[in-house]
């Protein structure tokens, strides 16, 4: 999914290469990813892309006061085309959810690969109508310490909730959680209220750091390489089986219904391993 880093370097992106530019033609392909109808995809054409924000992991493109705000969701992506097509696309054919046409030429696709469809598609008048981006909490790069401190000692749950709950904190997901988690070397399943004060302050520098280093390593990515970009970095997400880099150990796995976390105990649970199922607690 992409997160934080990754949608702030497609605004980058976006803000190079397609504000000025008027939009001359939307087309969709993908009925369900439009979650709007006033104003209309249509009323796009003819404006000017005036600039390029991001909200939590929400994109936001600035038409000349309309606003087209992206959710990429779990596999959705924003790929860049020099030279569209004219012929509009046949809906339901392939990834292609929506197809943005510049007046250059040029212009970018939305796609979603597999079959669980999440990525959604507003046309508002101001991003605060996007139900998503009304209910985001403080930015994850922009929260001040003593905020996030508090944050997290209001908040009765596991770490690994609290990062990811957009309401709380914007801008984390799967795979970043787990790489704050293995920086800080706390475990996924610690409570946030039962942080002592060096441990909070760990995880607060944990997410500055992580974020950080990710949004450098994308920010001048091209679109189509940014994806193999945060792969590259990451020390435990996605990396089951594989040898920690900093102490060697084997990285573990958790699995849920439709989603994993993965960490390394040595350097977060004190050597002992999490029990995979859904109700797991530290092993103490």
């Amino acid at each position: 999914m992409p997160e934080l880093p990754e949608v702030e370097a497609l605004t980058a992106f976006l803000r190079e290469h397609a504000v000025g530019h008027v939009v001359t033609r939307v087309d969709l392909a993908a009925v369900q990813a439009i979650k709007t109808f006033d104003p209309p995809l249509s009323a796009l054409g003819g404006l000017e892309l005036t600039g390029v924000a991001r909200h939590g992991k929400f994109l936001d493109l600035d038409v000349s006061g309309l606003h087209l705000v992206v959710h990429l969701a779990r596999a959705g992506w924003l790929h860049w085309r020099t030279g569209l097509p004219t012929a509009p696309p046949k809906p339901g054919k392939g990834p292609l959810a929506v197809r943005v046409h510049l007046d250059d030429g040029d212009g970018f696709d939305l796609t979603e690969q597999g079959t669980r469809k999440g990525l959604a598609v507003h046309v508002v008048r101001s991003p605060a109508e996007v139900p998503g981006i009304a209910r985001l909490g403080p930015d994850a790069l922009a929260v001040d310490r003593d905020t996030f401190v508090a944050l997290l000692a209001g908040r009765s749950g596991q770490l690994k909730g609290a990062l990811t709950d957009q309401t709380l904190l914007a801008g984390i997901g799967n795979a970043y959680s787990d790489e704050i988690l293995h920086a800080a070397r706390l475990s996924p399943f610690k409570m946030a209220d039962k942080l002592t004060d060096d441990e909070a302050l760990r995880l607060y520098d944990a997410v500055r750091a992580t974020l950080t280093g990710a949004l450098e390593r994308q920010v001048g990515q091209q679109a189509a390489t940014m994806k193999g970009e945060k792969r590259s970095g990451l020390q435990v997400h996605a990396r089951t089986g594989l040898p920690c880099p900093v102490c060697g150990d084997t990285v573990r796995e958790v699995s849920f219904a439709d989603t994993s976390l993965q960490y390394c105990p040595t350097c977060q649970t004190g050597g002992k391993p999490l029990a995979d199922r859904r109700m797991s607690k530290l092993l103490r």
